[in-house]
């Protein structure tokens, strides 16, 4: 009981505030590994906000690794109550949020933290809050543009065929079975043993990765482009939110908006943007795409958002109307590629 008691006061972010004006204590749940960037430049920060903007009212206590669950588990754990707030990576559950799968088709954003403002407003206005609708979404958290990270040399979508590759999830998945290569799903924490058994050859993953799970020796080679997005969102339980008072819930509501997107994804891009730098540093081996094969990876990815589109039609959604809204928000934003 005292290491669990203990374990507690080491898991909250608590300001130092009087006892006996905190009102709530929310858990808040996530998988990754809390030193690295999207805790340590993302989560917590937001979570700390949050304590400071109600004067100590609102207490978080926060759940990192898995702790309360695992990773594709985090939607339904928030939106059952099992957890008051919870870190979703909706690219886990295929085909459950086939609206927001349209983010993880590659090649359509070269900046995260414009990208996340843009996210948060497109999917807010074209169907994303009825499709996450047992929740409230918080904030969008994708990393910088991640890269493929091979053993050896791939500057084009023909380099894929015969290769097994870890994909960052479902869409990168499709992408890399239609250059007929083989995708190998294994979880994050997972890719290091794939590659060093000789199981997979290549991964995709932001820059940060490589440091974060001891990459570099396994996949030194970079093709260096912004080859896909994989966003995050931090959503809340309806019932948990309903509760608070109007003041808390205002608290609440500043810190679930387009800007605090921009803001959490800020300090996880600047980190990748950081391990991009090492990488160099360090002797990796980084090959620029000419503009001919940057146009040959995109005509690759196509039959993507066809199949995207015949994906959420079939569904009821207006797909065109969604995709022009969807490009419109990364223009505005400065987050076209």
């Amino acid at each position: 009981m005292k290491n669990l008691v203990a374990l507690g006061a080491l898991l909250s972010v608590v300001t130092a505030i009087p006892a006996q004006a905190q009102e709530v204590t929310l858990r808040l749940s996530h998988w990754v590994p809390p030193t690295i960037a999207p805790a340590s430049r993302g989560i917590n920060p937001w979570a700390e906000s949050v304590q400071e903007a109600s004067d100590g009212r609102i207490a978080i206590q926060i759940f990192p690794a898995q702790q309360m669950g695992k990773a594709p588990d985090h939607y339904d754990m928030a939106a059952q109550g099992i957890v008051d707030i919870a870190y979703v990576n909706p690219g886990y559950t295929a085909g459950r949020f086939p609206i927001f799968s349209l983010t993880e088709i590659p090649f359509m954003t070269d900046d995260s933290v414009g990208a996340a403002k843009a996210i948060h407003t497109w999917y807010s206005e074209n169907g994303g809050l009825e499709e996450m609708s047992d929740v409230k979404l918080c904030f969008v958290h994708p990393h910088a543009p991640g890269a493929l990270h091979s053993k050896v040399a791939i500057t084009s979508p023909e380099d894929i065929a015969g290769k097994n590759i870890r994909p960052a999830h479902a869409t990168m998945a499709r992408f890399v079975s239609l250059l007929g290569g083989g995708p190998v799903q294994v979880p994050a924490p997972e890719a290091r043993e794939a590659l060093s058994k000789g199981t997979a050859e290549a991964v995709t993953f932001p820059w940060g990765a490589m440091y974060d799970f001891n990459l570099t020796e396994e996949v030194p080679v970079h093709l260096d482009m912004p080859f896909y997005l994989s966003s995050q969102v931090m959503v809340m339980n309806k019932n948990s939110y309903d509760r608070l008072s109007d003041e808390n819930k205002a608290v609440i509501d500043e810190h679930c908006s387009p800007e605090w997107s921009g803001k959490v994804a800020q300090g996880w891009a600047d980190a990748d943007m950081e391990a991009r730098d090492q990488l160099m540093a360090d002797g990796q081996t980084f090959n620029t795409p000419t503009e001919e094969e940057v146009a040959a990876w995109r005509e690759a990815a196509m039959p993507l958002i066809d199949e995207w589109k015949e994906t959420v039609t079939a569904r009821g959604g207006d797909a065109d109307s969604i995709l022009d809204a969807y490009k419109a928000a990364l223009e505005a934003n400065d987050a076209a590629y």
